[in-house]
């Protein structure tokens, strides 16, 4: 029986709790065993807290397989180990004593290759002190090849998935130099860009580029069968800025106090005050809205809008931001109704959630 996308809200739901949630928690299953095997002990407790504390990021990532119809688990294979890498490599760049571009760049070349499946495999950690991971890193990335090289068509999305990648990868590596060294390095990477996003401040461009969101819908519509030039086109198009950066500007937003105390650079804390944020957001918001209404299964693509705004603002960390109240109000209202919607089953989850923990 051929696999329907659900395009309302609650048949949304009953497909990501049980369907789509277990297998992820399933694949994450399976990549904690292994990071519980590396040998090295800074690289085994980074990839195993990345895989504790970022859960979120695979469940989220997981609704797209919904799209890969009949190869829905398949998306899901790619989509957990994709998002385990960034995740991993994260870490190790937020919390590594490297400030070294050259050791960012090639830990990144990982991520690279795994939306390659012709691309070898390489010695990624070459430019730092812990390198023997027991070859977790390198499974991930084959495990990410292998579901690409039976996907048809996957050539058709590979530029436009290479483009997205890559635009990721120089924000992993300009972000975590030195910290004199950041801003510089990100206004000028915004300035070799300016005219295609010139309605976005600098740090508007970077959270655009540091969302996984345009990848998996763009792997998944390919494992499902039905990827053209066109629809490529469009889902890059999409999706980049608006829906990716809305996705990482409401991840900085929740992250503001932890980021603060930890020395992390966080874009939100670049807008000149909060009510210029608020409007920021919202204009992330409805420009969202318009880019997505000419692509196929438009109301899935506008759940997955609402809900992100809807799962963020439910988080707990917003009760103790300053003037939280206010903005997660405004962002409801401009999001629509389904955002409430979501904002109210995402809190009913994570409390459900947190007491099983």
């Amino acid at each position: 029986m051929t696999e329907k996308i659900p395009t309302r809200a609650v048949p949304l739901l009953y497909k990501v709790y049980r369907q789509v949630f277990p297998e992820v928690h399933k694949e994450l299953n399976y990549w904690k065993k292994e990071a519980h095997s590396i040998p090295n002990e800074e690289l085994r407790n980074q990839a195993t807290a990345s895989i504790e504390a970022k859960t979120f990021h695979c469940e989220g990532g997981g609704i797209y397989s919904l799209l890969a119809k009949e190869n829905w688990k398949q998306a899901v294979r790619f989509i957990v180990a994709y998002q385990t890498i960034s995740d991993y490599l994260d870490n190790l760049c937020d919390r590594s004593t490297s400030m070294d571009p050259k050791d960012f760049r090639r830990l990144h070349e990982a991520m690279t290759d795994a939306l390659t499946p012709s691309n070898s495999t390489r010695n990624y950690y070459e430019f730092r002190e812990d390198k023997d991971d027991g070859g977790y890193l390198e499974s991930l990335v084959k495990t990410c090849q292998t579901v690409l090289r039976h996907s048809h068509h996957y050539n058709i999305a590979h530029t436009h998935i290479k483009k997205l990648g890559c635009l990721y990868n120089d924000l992993q590596v300009h972000k975590h130099v030195r910290e004199d060294e950041r801003v510089p390095r990100l206004k000028q990477w915004f300035e070799d860009h300016r005219s295609g996003c010139p309605q976005l401040e600098w740090y508007e461009f970077s959270a655009s580029t540091g969302s996984t969101l345009g990848i998996f819908c763009l792997v998944s519509y390919t494992l499902g069968g039905r990827m053209t030039e066109k629809l490529a086109e469009d889902i890059e198009r999409s999706y980049f800025p608006y829906m990716q950066g809305l996705h990482i500007l409401l991840d900085y937003y929740i992250d503001q106090d932890e980021d603060a105390r930890e020395g992390d650079l966080n874009f939100c804390s670049y807008y000149e005050d909060g009510e210029r944020m608020k409007d920021r957001f919202i204009y992330f918001v409805n420009q969202t809205h318009q880019s997505i209404k000419e692509l196929p299964h438009r109301h899935f693509h506008e759940m997955i809008h609402e809900g992100l705004v809807g799962m963020y603002l439910a988080d707990q960390k917003v009760k103790y931001l300053f003037q939280a109240k206010g903005f997660v109000k405004s962002m409801l209202k401009a999001s629509g109704n389904k955002a409430k919607f979501f904002y109210i089953n995402s809190k009913v989850y994570n409390r459900i959630r947190d007491g099983l923990s």
